[in-house]
């Protein structure tokens, strides 16, 4: 590795702008106060660490959550700088933690790559931090300094020698500002899992000791990098692979890497992951599109050349190579441009072209020297081809059935007279007595009622053509309107909002999971605008007398028993559990679930998304293993469920 400046110090730390906004304005910065910004402030911090191991001085990282969600960061690299700053006059460090802005990220020579927001990570963290302490180790001494809300409480101090280096930052979040603060470890191994396959050999330790009888640690060291982890998601999933090794193809090039890892299996769905920086670009960009085009390009010319498409055979799309495909995109590179806030998608044009032609010459090369891996995966590609073109007779079926019928849109449908998109909604309801309730509680002019019945087809195991001629899918297909798979058009949406509404139970969360894997295979670009919601029934009912409550949580049903039994205790309280929608009548429905001026609801990002299709995979596939795993895991959350 070319390693950047070995001298990395004080002058490398360039500063830009002051820190007030940060505590009035988080989301702006960490994207939200709930618990995805929580989870936010370790990825700032773990990503400084990242990049010194990118730099190639840190080679381990130890994240650890103590007693009280108060989160310690350690690695070994060079240390912050301690020097005073040139430009501040006060230590360096201090400067990182206290002013937007500041970091070696900015023209420095300090860093050649990196992750991070920008550089903003240490001072965003503090400043939504109750108080935050850095220690510092250089080699010849440990520093110390102590923060609260952003602001240092004392000057940067020594406080005993030491031949180590690297930075330790503890924190906890701060009360005022998170709404939850709970640190989940399932979400933090998940992140720290993704960053120790995409930087092969670094080794992060998870360790959780909040439960001194049941101290939980994972060790995550992967020296197969991201071949590595497409092994991983196929073992996670229970997938069998079509080719025996993982194809790895990469470039480097001064301070840019490319590299891909890919392997087909035996199911119709795709996972292509990308990352640029270490940070998952879940809208894609460039680098996935150029990955993406490269892909196709091979596949057809190397059909052509070697007769498998033959002269009357139409080219493959991009769905018929990537069926079964599991590919993991990595670049690293100088000013990475990222589109949007949340930074989930790349924008260097350059990185297209790159990815691009490294993928079409190494693929290209690799299938001529594997001819029989090649065949293989060939052969499922034409057996996709043929399957999208089953698709297509069955979809024009589907289309002049319904052109035939006096409307094309469902029986079960019961519309709006609103024809705005951007004024409707459509709930997607499970069972018709929950149909029935949700039908008169509404209001006609922007809601629409769709009523399904019974399980939905399991699209696991299932392609394009099936999911056309299925009587529970082709309702919802028709209601919206646009489409689906490489027809799907989100200028033909009907409504607005894509509102599912389940029951709060095992079956409710079945159905979820069903439709929401659905979207999001075949209806993609509905979630990725933001069109799909889950809204939230409450689960009990209390009322005394006249008053009445609703609580959407055991804590909530407490907390109302305890205000209308009144001071004394003593008031009879009436305790409703709902176990289905069905249960409550129209006005309840509307008053809790559909009136936009009161409910709650939940917007489906594509984080939720990939989440329901892992899981719909391990549930619904056909390896045991996996499924057993999974419940045996999962089975203490299923608690108090009145089923």
């Amino acid at each position: 590795m070319d390693h950047a400046n070995q001298n990395y110090n004080e002058n490398d730390i360039v500063v830009l702008e002051g820190l007030e906004a940060v505590r009035k304005r988080p989301g702006m910065y960490i994207g939200s106060t709930g618990s995805r910004g929580l989870h936010h402030l370790v990825y700032e911090v773990v990503d400084n660490s990242i990049d010194e191991a990118l730099a190639g001085y840190c080679t381990r990282i130890d994240v650890e959550i103590l007693p009280g969600d108060i989160i310690r960061v350690r690695d070994n690299g060079r240390g912050i700088p301690v020097g005073i700053h040139p430009k501040m006059g006060i230590s360096t460090v201090t400067v990182v933690f206290t002013i937007l802005h500041a970091g070696g990220k900015f023209g420095g020579s300090g860093y050649k790559v990196s992750g991070g927001l920008h550089g903003v990570g240490a001072s965003v963290v503090n400043a939504l931090s109750e108080y935050l302490e850095v220690e510092v180790c250089n080699g010849e001494h440990k520093y110390f300094q102590r923060y609260e809300r952003g602001t240092a409480v004392e000057e940067l101090k020594i406080i005993g020698d030491t031949t180590a280096t690297g930075t330790t930052v503890t924190f906890k979040p701060d009360g005022q500002i998170f709404e939850d603060l709970v640190y989940d470890y399932e979400i933090l191994l998940t992140r720290l899992r993704e960053q120790a396959f995409l930087n092969a050999g670094i080794n992060i330790v998870l360790t959780d000791k909040r439960n001194e009888e049941d101290p939980r640690e994972d060790h995550l060291c992967y020296e197969g990098g991201i071949r590595s982890f497409v092994e991983y998601i196929h073992s996670k999933k229970g997938l069998e692979a079509l080719n025996q090794e993982v194809i790895y193809l990469s470039y480097a090039e001064d301070a840019t890497t490319a590299e891909v890892a890919l392997q087909y299996n035996d199911s119709y769905n795709e996972v292509v992951l990308s990352f640029a920086n270490n940070i998952n670009t879940v809208e894609g960009g460039t680098h996935e599109a150029g990955f993406k085009a490269a892909l196709l390009r091979v596949f057809n010319e190397y059909g052509r050349k070697y007769n498998f498409l033959k002269e009357a055979d139409k080219n493959l799309s991009g769905e018929d190579v990537r069926e079964g495909l599991t590919a993991i995109v990595s670049v690293k590179l100088q000013d990475a441009q990222f589109e949007g806030q949340t930074k989930a998608k790349l924008g260097n044009t350059n990185m297209r072209k790159i990815v691009d032609t490294m993928v079409y010459e190494k693929l290209t090369a690799f299938f001529e020297e594997n001819p029989s891996v090649a065949r293989n995966i060939f052969e499922k590609a034409l057996s996709a081809a043929r399957a999208r073109e089953a698709a297509r007779k069955a979809r024009e079926l589907t289309r002049r059935k319904s052109a035939l019928e006096s409307t094309s849109l469902p029986g079960k449908l019961a519309d709006c007279s609103e024809r705005d998109p951007s004024k409707t909604e459509i709930y997607i309801v499970e069972g018709d007595s929950a149909g029935g309730s949700a039908k008169g509680g509404r209001d006609r002019h922007f809601q629409a009622i769709l009523s399904m019945w019974g399980k939905m087809l399991n699209v696991e195991k299932s392609r394009l053509d099936k999911v056309y001629g299925n009587d529970k899918l082709t309702p919802v297909i028709l209601a919206l309107g646009c489409g689906i798979g490489s027809d799907f058009d989100i200028t033909k949406l009907r409504y607005g909002k894509v509102i599912i509404m389940a029951d709060a139970d095992v079956d409710g969360s079945h159905i979820r999971t069903l439709l929401l894997t659905f979207f999001f295979r075949f209806m993609r670009p509905l979630i990725e605008n933001g069109h799909v919601y889950i809204a939230q029934p409450p689960l009990f009912r209390v009322s005394r007398g006249k008053q009445l409550r609703y609580a959407f949580s055991e804590e909530e049903r407490d907390m109302y028993i305890k205000e209308l039994s009144g001071p004394d205790g003593k008031g009879k309280t009436e305790v409703q559990r709902y176990k289905g929608l069905g249960e409550m009548d129209s006005d309840q429905l509307w008053e809790t679930t559909m009136d936009p001026a009161r409910r709650t609801m939940l917007q489906v990002t594509m984080e939720d998304a990939m989440k329901a299709d892992e899981i719909f995979t391990i549930l619904m596939g056909d390896k045991v293993e996996p499924r057993r795993e999974f419940i045996e895991k999962n089975a203490q959350y299923v608690k108090n469920l009145d089923v």
